[in-house]
């Protein structure tokens, strides 16, 4: 661990921000959630090192099966969708989409049914 004048440990651990999974990084970047479905719990973020990808990672705890998908409200650009997951009771499952880059970025993230 290399430290800089002042002290602080140097940005060379950045690199490891690039193996974080997306439960890690709803925990360093909590995102202002939307409603849930019911019976589904969800966390949301955007990627760690691609600001314009964003997912939904959620557990079905209902007693039927659910589809669901991650919406992401992309600014200038079109708002798009991901891909469409379904879980059955007791399952778990992410749905990823990406704005494009010639927008300014995720505005919000939402978990549809």
């Amino acid at each position: 661990m290399k430290l800089n004048a002042t002290g602080l440990m140097a940005t060379a651990s950045a690199a490891a921000l690039v193996a974080l999974t997306p439960a890690t990084v709803v925990a360093a970047q909590p995102q202002a959630r939307a409603a849930t479905p019911p019976g589904l719990s969800c966390n949301t973020g955007k990627h760690a090192i691609d600001e314009y990808t964003g997912w939904a990672l959620c557990k079905n705890n209902g007693t039927s099966t659910q589809t669901f998908w991650v919406h992401l409200v992309c600014g200038w650009s079109p708002d798009v969708d991901g891909e469409h997951v379904t879980l059955r009771p007791g399952q778990l499952g992410q749905s990823t989409a990406h704005c494009s880059s010639l927008g300014s970025g995720i505005g919000e993230i939402s978990v549809r049914p």
